[in-house]
């Protein structure tokens, strides 16, 4: 399975950008979104940016696998990573 990680573009140059994530810095191809600025969150699977998103849309993709993330390390509520569909719903 792949895995869409949301990162910020931090400079780009020819079809490539250099991208911050959580874990650090990458570069990533953006040839298939086209030409992006700096500051632009875009969504990378395997080297490659799919998507251009918005600031909201990347940070409730960087809390669900935040909330995967502490699921994965054993923690069983992440009702904070959340918060926006639980307000919602009341």
């Amino acid at each position: 399975m792949c895995v869409g990680i949301p990162m910020q573009v931090l400079s780009t140059d020819f079809g490539f950008a250099r991208c911050k994530a959580e874990d650090g810095e990458h570069d990533v191809d953006v040839r298939l979104v086209g030409e992006v600025k700096p500051g632009t969150w875009i969504l990378v699977f395997l080297g490659a940016a799919r998507e251009v998103l918005d600031d909201q849309t990347a940070a409730r993709i960087s809390d669900a696998l935040a909330a995967l993330q502490s699921v994965m390390q054993g923690e069983t509520n992440v009702d904070r990573f959340f918060e926006d569909l639980i307000d919602a719903k009341e």
